[in-house]
């Protein structure tokens, strides 16, 4: 069982185990404001609701420089898992520019590919290929890009991170 931290504004921080969050809600560092039904922690100081959502008590500062780390898994899912180049279902990465010629790991490099393009277009570039992608490789914002574990959301969840959208 997963909980979803907010900061002081309603922003979502971060997601943790549920005994996390039940430690920072005993400590009074949070309150709970979504529990799971039915389903409480017992303890030996008696039942506890088990969260689901909490908020914290103070306002935790967040560097803006926050981005979201490079991942095959996050590219893929960027680009819906459909081919940059002919849009058929995608399962493995392309470097627009290859690595071999000086290409970067980066969002704006790398875009989802099918097999069949992927060894087609080798070690060259859309250009020499004259094949154009059907979108600007960009990096991903919103909270479900840079808040870990978002992607597995909970159904409860939902308008607090709609809030932060």
């Amino acid at each position: 069982m997963r909980t979803l931290v907010l900061n002081a504004g309603y922003e979502p921080l971060a997601v943790v185990s549920f005994k996390r969050a039940l430690v920072l809600v005993m400590n009074h560092k949070a309150t709970v404001i979504e529990r799971v039904e039915d389903d409480p922690v017992r303890a030996s100081g008696g039942p506890y609701d088990r969260p689901a959502v909490i908020i914290l008590s103070r306002y935790v500062r967040v560097p803006m420089s926050r981005r979201a780390p490079v991942t095959r898994r996050g590219v893929l899912r960027r680009d819906n898992h459909r081919c940059g180049y002919c849009g058929k279902a995608a399962s493995t990465i392309d470097h627009v520019l290859p690595r071999s010629r000086g290409g970067a790991d980066s969002w704006e490099n790398l875009v989802a590919c099918c097999l069949r393009c992927n060894n087609v277009k080798s070690d060259r570039t859309p250009q020499e290929m004259h094949w154009e992608l059907r979108f600007t490789p960009r990096q991903p914002n919103g909270n479900s890009w840079t808040v870990r574990g978002t992607e597995r959301s909970d159904p409860c969840w939902e308008p607090y991170l709609a809030l932060a959208a």
